[in-house]
C-alpha cells in the first residue's frame, strides 16, 4: 500500500490552504518520486488557487517550484538514482516521441502536463513527475533557494537561447521583481548592456548591484521614448499593461518585444511599427529539460541566485498574504515542514 502523501491544499477558489493528505498511487514506471526540501510560491499559484485561468481543480494542492531528493524511482526511469538532489518546476510530463520533443521544443507538446494542472504539486512533503523534468541540482546551487529558478528563472532564461541574444546586445528588462531580478542578472553575465525598467526607482542602486547599467522609470513614457532605436530586446515580466508603444518604438531595428508576464489585456501593436524596422513581438514559457539544465550550470558558473524570503510550509498562508501584499523580495520559499 502506497504512503499517502501528506500537502496543503484549498478546497475551493480563493480559499485558504489546509492540512491535507491523498493517496498518490502506484509510482509510474517512468516517474520519480522527489521528497520536497522546499518549494518556492509563484504568482502562477496565486492564479491558480484563484482559479484566474479557470484551469484548475479543486482541493487544489500548489507548488512548482520544488526542490528535493529523489526517494523512490520507476522502473523505466533513467539517469537518476535515489538520493539525487533534483528540481521540479511547471511541467511535470510530456510524451517524448512527438515532433516537438525530439526537436527539444517539449514545452510544446500537445501532451503537456502541468506539475499543478489536474495533479497535485510541491506544496506537500513529497511530489512526482516523469523522470525527465527531474533535473539535478549542480554543485554550487543552494537547493534552498534553486527552487524559483525551475518557473520563474527558466522563464526569463529561456528568451536568451530562443531569441539568440548576443554578448553585444543591449538587453531592457521591465519589471524588477522575481522574474526581472534574475533576467538582469542573466543578462549582465551574459555580457549584453542591460536597462532595467522599473516604477520604483527607489531600487536604483540595488538594480545596478544586481547588473543594470541604467535604471529607468517604466512608466514614464517620455523617458522610455528617449532610448528610440535601442534595444535588441526588451523583455517585459510585467503582468500590468503600459505604453506599448513606446516600447516598440525604444527597439533598435529587428528588435523583440519579448512577454513573459501573463498581461491579460491585448497589445495594441501597430503593423507599421512591424513592417518598418522589422520588429518583432514574441514570447515563451519555461523551457526544456536541456534548457533548464544550461540555465543551472550558467547560475553556478556565476554565481547567480534568487534572492528570496523563508516560511515554514505550515505558514503557506502568511507566505500568500506577503505575495498579495506585492512586498515580497523578490521570492518566496516554503522550507517543508511536515
Amino acid at each position: 500500500m502506497n504512503e499517502r502523501i501528506k500537502a496543503y491544499a484549498a478546497a475551493e477558489a480563493g480559499a485558504k490552504f489546509e492540512s491535507f493528505e491523498y493517496d498518490p498511487g502506484d509510482l509510474g514506471p517512468e516517474e520519480v518520486e522527489i521528497k520536497v526540501s522546499h518549494c518556492g510560491i509563484c504568482h502562477s499559484d496565486l492564479s491558480m488557487v484563484e482559479n484566474e485561468w479557470k484551469m484548475t481543480s479543486f482541493p487544489f494542492v500548489g507548488g512548482h517550484e520544488a526542490v528535493g531528493k529523489i526517494v523512490a524511482i520507476g522502473s523505466g526511469a533513467k539517469g537518476l538514482e535515489i538520493g539525487d538532489t533534483v528540481g521540479l518546476g511547471w511541467n511535470a510530463k510530456t510524451c517524448g516521441h512527438c515532433d516537438k520533443c525530439i526537436g527539444g521544443y517539449q514545452i510544446n507538446c500537445s501532451e503537456l502536463v502541468g506539475t499543478i494542472v489536474e495533479r497535485h504539486g510541491g506544496f506537500a512533503d513529497r511530489v512526482r513527475c516523469n523522470w525527465d523534468w527531474a533535473i539535478k541540482i549542480p554543485e554550487g546551487l543552494d537547493p534552498a533557494k534553486a527552487g524559483p529558478l525551475f518557473c520563474g528563472g527558466i522563464t526569463v532564461f529561456n528568451p536568451f537561447i530562443q531569441m539568440d541574444i548576443k554578448p553585444t546586445d543591449k538587453v531592457g528588462v521591465i519589471g524588477i521583481g522575481g522574474l526581472g531580478h534574475l533576467a538582469l542578472q542573466f543578462a549582465d553575465k551574459w555580457g549584453c548592456e542591460v536597462t532595467a525598467f522599473t516604477s520604483d526607482l527607489s531600487k536604483s542602486d540595488e538594480l545596478r548591484a544586481m547588473g543594470a547599467d541604467q535604471v529607468v522609470n517604466s512608466r514614464d513614457s517620455e523617458a522610455v521614448g528617449a532610448l528610440a532605436g535601442t534595444f535588441d530586446m526588451i523583455l517585459s515580466t510585467v503582468n500590468v499593461s503600459l505604453d506599448w508603444n513606446a516600447y516598440m518604438k525604444a527597439l533598435a531595428p529587428k528588435g523583440k518585444l519579448h512577454i513573459v508576464g501573463a498581461v491579460l489585456d491585448p497589445l495594441p501593436i501597430v503593423s507599421f511599427d512591424l513592417i518598418g524596422k522589422q520588429k518583432i513581438v514574441s514570447g515563451t514559457a519555461t523551457g526544456s529539460p536541456f534548457v533548464v539544465r544550461k540555465m543551472l550550470e550558467f547560475c553556478a558558473r556565476h554565481g547567480i541566485e534568487t534572492i528570496t524570503e523563508t516560511y515554514p510550509m505550515s505558514k503557506i498562508n502568511e507566505a500568500f498574504d506577503k505575495l498579495k501584499s506585492g512586498n515580497a523580495k523578490f521570492r518566496l520559499v516554503l522550507e517543508n515542514d511536515l
